[in-house]
Protein backbone atom coordinates (compact mmCIF):
# COMPACT_ATOMS: atom_id res chain seq x y z
CA UNK A 1 0.00 0.00 0.00
CA UNK A 2 1.18 3.53 -1.08
CA UNK A 3 2.02 6.31 1.40
CA UNK A 4 -0.55 8.56 1.20
CA UNK A 5 1.26 11.59 2.83
CA UNK A 6 3.46 11.40 -0.69
CA UNK A 7 0.70 11.15 -2.85
CA UNK A 8 -1.75 13.24 -1.27
CA UNK A 9 -2.35 15.17 -5.09
CA UNK A 10 -3.28 11.57 -6.48
CA UNK A 11 -6.08 11.01 -3.71
CA UNK A 12 -9.32 10.80 -5.55
CA UNK A 13 -10.71 12.89 -2.61
CA UNK A 14 -8.61 16.09 -3.18
CA UNK A 15 -9.48 16.18 -6.89
CA UNK A 16 -11.10 19.35 -8.03
CA UNK A 17 -12.55 17.06 -11.53
CA UNK A 18 -13.92 14.16 -8.96
CA UNK A 19 -15.61 16.76 -7.05
CA UNK A 20 -17.74 18.39 -10.16
CA UNK A 21 -18.15 14.90 -11.57
CA UNK A 22 -19.73 13.28 -8.66
CA UNK A 23 -21.64 16.29 -7.55
CA UNK A 24 -22.76 16.66 -11.41
CA UNK A 25 -24.24 12.88 -11.10
CA UNK A 26 -25.85 13.26 -8.10
CA UNK A 27 -27.62 16.72 -9.39
CA UNK A 28 -28.68 14.36 -12.24
CA UNK A 29 -30.16 11.91 -9.82
CA UNK A 30 -31.99 14.66 -8.14
CA UNK A 31 -33.45 15.97 -10.74
CA UNK A 32 -34.39 12.27 -12.46
CA UNK A 33 -37.81 12.09 -10.17
CA UNK A 34 -38.63 15.52 -10.53
CA UNK A 35 -38.25 15.22 -14.77
CA UNK A 36 -40.43 11.78 -14.88
CA UNK A 37 -43.49 13.78 -14.21
CA UNK A 38 -42.90 15.60 -17.16
CA UNK A 39 -41.36 12.79 -19.16
CA UNK A 40 -38.27 13.86 -19.91
CA UNK A 41 -34.97 12.97 -19.27
CA UNK A 42 -32.25 15.58 -18.31
CA UNK A 43 -30.44 15.99 -21.45
CA UNK A 44 -33.78 16.17 -22.51
CA UNK A 45 -34.79 19.05 -20.43
CA UNK A 46 -31.89 21.02 -21.25
CA UNK A 47 -32.97 21.03 -24.94
CA UNK A 48 -36.50 22.03 -23.77
CA UNK A 49 -34.97 24.86 -21.87
CA UNK A 50 -32.93 26.11 -24.34
CA UNK A 51 -36.12 26.27 -26.91
CA UNK A 52 -38.35 27.87 -24.27
CA UNK A 53 -35.90 30.52 -24.51
CA UNK A 54 -35.27 30.74 -28.22
CA UNK A 55 -37.91 28.81 -30.13
CA UNK A 56 -37.30 28.23 -33.49
CA UNK A 57 -33.50 28.13 -33.48
CA UNK A 58 -31.29 25.99 -35.60
CA UNK A 59 -29.84 22.16 -34.23
CA UNK A 60 -26.31 24.37 -34.86
CA UNK A 61 -27.26 26.88 -31.98
CA UNK A 62 -28.76 24.61 -29.69
CA UNK A 63 -25.55 22.20 -29.55
CA UNK A 64 -23.48 25.27 -29.24
CA UNK A 65 -25.77 26.42 -25.95
CA UNK A 66 -25.48 22.92 -24.24
CA UNK A 67 -21.58 22.83 -25.09
CA UNK A 68 -21.91 19.68 -27.40
CA UNK A 69 -21.84 18.66 -30.93
CA UNK A 70 -24.86 18.47 -33.31
CA UNK A 71 -24.67 14.27 -33.68
CA UNK A 72 -24.92 14.30 -30.04
CA UNK A 73 -28.03 16.73 -29.71
CA UNK A 74 -30.32 15.00 -32.64
CA UNK A 75 -31.31 11.75 -31.10
CA UNK A 76 -32.65 13.38 -28.15
CA UNK A 77 -34.47 16.09 -30.41
CA UNK A 78 -36.19 13.22 -32.63
CA UNK A 79 -37.36 11.52 -29.30
CA UNK A 80 -38.55 15.42 -28.07
CA UNK A 81 -40.30 15.52 -31.74
CA UNK A 82 -42.06 11.52 -31.63
CA UNK A 83 -43.08 13.09 -28.19
CA UNK A 84 -44.76 15.89 -29.67
CA UNK A 85 -42.88 18.83 -27.98
CA UNK A 86 -41.31 19.86 -31.41
CA UNK A 87 -40.81 19.88 -35.28
CA UNK A 88 -37.79 19.53 -36.80
CA UNK A 89 -38.19 21.67 -40.52
CA UNK A 90 -35.61 22.00 -43.25
CA UNK A 91 -34.57 25.18 -44.55
CA UNK A 92 -35.81 26.09 -47.78
CA UNK A 93 -32.83 27.89 -48.85
CA UNK A 94 -30.62 25.36 -47.46
CA UNK A 95 -31.35 21.99 -46.93
CA UNK A 96 -28.66 21.18 -44.60
CA UNK A 97 -29.71 23.54 -42.00
CA UNK A 98 -32.80 22.24 -39.69
CA UNK A 99 -34.66 24.78 -37.32
CA UNK A 100 -36.55 23.44 -34.66
CA UNK A 101 -40.06 24.97 -33.27
CA UNK A 102 -42.02 24.11 -30.25
CA UNK A 103 -45.36 22.46 -30.60
CA UNK A 104 -48.10 23.34 -28.50
CA UNK A 105 -48.04 20.56 -26.11
CA UNK A 106 -43.95 21.68 -26.14
CA UNK A 107 -44.89 25.35 -24.99
CA UNK A 108 -47.65 23.76 -22.61
CA UNK A 109 -44.79 21.20 -20.72
CA UNK A 110 -43.16 25.30 -19.96
CA UNK A 111 -45.98 25.68 -17.24
CA UNK A 112 -45.59 22.55 -15.70
CA UNK A 113 -42.00 22.97 -15.31
CA UNK A 114 -42.03 26.27 -13.79
CA UNK A 115 -41.41 24.85 -10.52
CA UNK A 116 -38.29 22.68 -10.89
CA UNK A 117 -35.57 25.29 -10.04
CA UNK A 118 -37.05 25.68 -6.67
CA UNK A 119 -37.55 21.91 -5.92
CA UNK A 120 -33.81 21.60 -7.03
CA UNK A 121 -32.79 24.58 -4.54
CA UNK A 122 -34.84 23.27 -1.71
CA UNK A 123 -33.31 19.87 -2.21
CA UNK A 124 -29.94 21.33 -2.29
CA UNK A 125 -29.72 22.28 1.18
CA UNK A 126 -28.04 25.45 0.39
CA UNK A 127 -29.35 29.16 -0.17
CA UNK A 128 -30.32 30.95 -3.05
CA UNK A 129 -27.57 33.45 -2.97
CA UNK A 130 -24.76 30.62 -2.01
CA UNK A 131 -25.88 28.60 -5.34
CA UNK A 132 -26.30 31.62 -7.43
CA UNK A 133 -22.44 32.24 -6.00
CA UNK A 134 -21.37 28.83 -7.00
CA UNK A 135 -23.05 28.89 -10.10
CA UNK A 136 -20.99 31.57 -11.07
CA UNK A 137 -17.87 30.40 -9.73
CA UNK A 138 -18.35 27.03 -11.81
CA UNK A 139 -19.42 29.17 -15.43
CA UNK A 140 -15.58 31.47 -14.73
CA UNK A 141 -14.08 28.09 -14.13
CA UNK A 142 -15.74 26.50 -17.16
CA UNK A 143 -14.75 29.87 -19.30
CA UNK A 144 -11.22 29.25 -18.84
CA UNK A 145 -11.06 25.32 -19.09
CA UNK A 146 -10.09 24.66 -23.10
CA UNK A 147 -10.33 21.62 -24.26
CA UNK A 148 -7.17 20.24 -26.77
CA UNK A 149 -8.17 20.81 -30.01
Amino acid sequence: MADDSSCSELLLDNQLCFALYSTSLMMTKTYKPILKALDLTYPQYLAMLVLWEEDGITVSHISKRLLTDPGSVTPLLKRLEADGLLSRKRRTDDERVVELFLTDKGKALQDKARGIPGCIVEASGQSLPDLMELKRQLIKLRSHLKPNL
